[in-house]
């Protein structure tokens, strides 16, 4: 549709349907990294086997893989996540089911 051709036969209804479009966006826009952070889990590191990348996490529950706590390995992808990460490090992360394999992607370091 070319705007150019458009036609706006009541600016008031156009007016208020933008504005609530906009508010819309908006509101949609400040959920998301909410909801990003619903889905990270809390956790220590206890082993690191960057040969294979993999870490063994003692972690609390993961919502969204419906997870109780306990201790377990994890698949890192990308390998790189490991990088400043260390034995006893306290962090927040995201975790996701792979072709059967439960993968961390991505770490964060929690301020002691």
């Amino acid at each position: 549709m070319n705007i150019n051709s458009m036609t706006v036969t009541n600016p008031t209804v156009f007016l208020k349907k933008s504005l609530l479009t906009l508010l819309l966006l908006t509101a949609a826009a400040l959920t998301l990294p909410t909801a990003a952070l619903a889905q990270m889990a809390e956790g220590e590191v206890r082993r690191i086997d960057a040969a294979n990348n993999k870490v063994t996490i003692r972690h609390g529950e993961i919502k969204n893989l419906d997870m109780p706590p306990m201790s377990m390995v994890f698949v890192a992808k990308p390998a790189s996540i490991l990088k400043g990460v260390q034995v006893g490090d306290k962090i927040r992360f995201t975790a996701i089911e792979e072709n059967s394999q439960y993968v961390v992607t991505k770490i964060e370091k929690v301020a002691p």
